[in-house]
């Protein structure tokens, strides 16, 4: 790429150099159980699926979150008749739009950040528009979109300032990257400034894609098999945990324990395959994992919910949750979710992923920050002890997460003024 800061030219003539050793990277993810053996060849940018004709809208997201926090964009371009393609690079990513995108909508593997494997991609499916969902920025996969003539949008676009201060570091190589873009749809002000810093152009605030999603689907018949199970027996919930976070929640079960005997401790991993590295961690407690197949008793002390796609159900059983990925420098996770469903919300300090969310439901509770063992166990105690204060403190929750929303309107807006700009070039 002439004229491409020294950075991108580096980027580029080591991801061709490397590019000969890709097959046997993927075949060692592969035996991980970080590939999919029957899509292998879409890693590559090899897709045996036809593309539809017409007008095609690319959006990629990295993960699950991405990838469902799109899916109210990718439902209205369905519905107004576009057609989508949807990539991204995990294997749950991968088995959850195939449960959930909308009919007309295809998901394909995005292909490794080299230039044989996006050209590639690109030659196949001639996207008229693409969409990057939060802050995945490949520079060959956006570069080369450029180059192959897609207009391009960076969508429900996040920065944290760690990124930011890393970016610094390198403004021409961000300058080249995030210029690629015709639109940046930033989250809120202070992330929209980070990238007019970085050196995008045409920057907007329209709020998180998230504070627009539906609430999460669940299995009715599984749901009533989960009451059946644990009946009226309490039950402490800690959603989308991480490494470190479990090693909190354990003790802080132990605690409510002694007051609440009967207490169920449900953990549901952000990632399931640490359902093996949770059972360890609870020792001797009379633990149970789900994706084992293994049922709630009446001894059950931890349930540990280590499938995909099955948060709606635990986040129905309660009326209240901690959320992880707060009691560690993650991030945080979604927040609206179990608020849509009037399940308060508790939460560490680490929420600057979706501070907005979060500010707006902690402001309608009035609580909900925890920082430690014993503070999940004094906000726990309050809510087990007054379940009419829990149930109270969940459609405060609720509505909060009202009063957010609007950006996937305002972003199919934007989106539509690309495909008729694209139409005229």
């Amino acid at each position: 790429m002439a004229g491409a800061p020294f950075g991108i030219r580096t980027y580029r003539a080591a991801t061709t150099l490397l590019s000969p050793l890709a097959p046997a990277l993927l075949r060692r993810r592969r035996k991980l159980g970080k590939e999919d053996r029957d899509r292998a060849s879409e890693r590559l940018g090899v897709s045996n699926v036809t593309r539809p004709s017409g007008k095609l809208i690319w959006v990629h997201g990295a993960s699950n979150g991405e990838c469902l926090a799109a899916l109210p964009l990718i439902e209205t371009f369905v519905s107004k008749g576009l057609n989508v393609i949807v990539t991204s690079g995990t294997v749950t990513s991968a088995e959850l739009m195939q449960s959930r995108l909308p009919r007309g909508a295809l998901h394909q593997f995005v292909p490794i950040d080299t230039p044989a494997a996006t050209a590639r991609f690109f030659a196949h499916w001639h996207p008229d528009v693409g969409l990057f969902v939060d802050s995945d920025l490949w520079p060959n996969l956006i570069l080369g979109a450029k180059a192959a003539g897609a207009s391009l949008a960076l969508v429900n676009a996040r920065m944290s300032q760690q990124s930011f201060e890393s970016w610094r570091w390198a403004r021409k190589t961000a300058a080249s990257i995030l210029s690629a873009f015709d639109v940046c749809l930033a989250q809120d002000e202070e992330i929209a400034t980070r990238f007019r810093l970085l050196g995008a152009r045409d920057v907007r605030v329209v709020g998180s894609l998230k504070e627009d999603a539906p609430p999460l689907p669940f299995d009715p018949a599984k749901l009533a098999a989960l009451k059946s199970a644990i009946g009226d027996r309490p039950i402490l919930l800690a959603a989308q945990t991480h490494p470190g976070e479990d090693e909190t929640i354990l003790p802080a079960h132990d605690a409510l324990r002694s007051r609440y005997p009967r207490l169920l401790t449900i953990i549901v991993p952000r990632h399931p395959a640490r359902g093996a590295e949770i059972a360890e961690l609870c020792g001797t407690r009379n633990w149970r994992r789900r994706s084992a197949g293994e049922e709630i008793g009446p001894d059950t002390a931890v349930y540990i919910a280590d499938t995909i796609g099955e948060l709606g159900l635990f986040y129905r059983l309660v009326s209240f949750a901690f959320v992880g990925g707060t009691l560690i420098p993650q991030g945080g996770h979604n927040p609206l979710e179990p608020a849509r469903l009037h399940c308060a919300v508790l939460a560490g300090p680490h929420t600057y992923n979706s501070a907005t969310a979060y500010e707006a439901i902690f402001n309608a509770q009035g609580t909900g920050r925890v920082n430690s063992s014993a503070d999940i166990v004094g906000a726990a105690d309050q809510l087990l002890a007054d379940p009419a204060r829990a149930g109270q403190l969940g459609d405060l929750a609720a509505q909060g997460a009202a009063s957010l929303g609007g950006a996937v309107d305002k972003t199919f807006q934007a989106v539509s003024a690309l495909l008729t700009s694209h139409a005229a070039t």
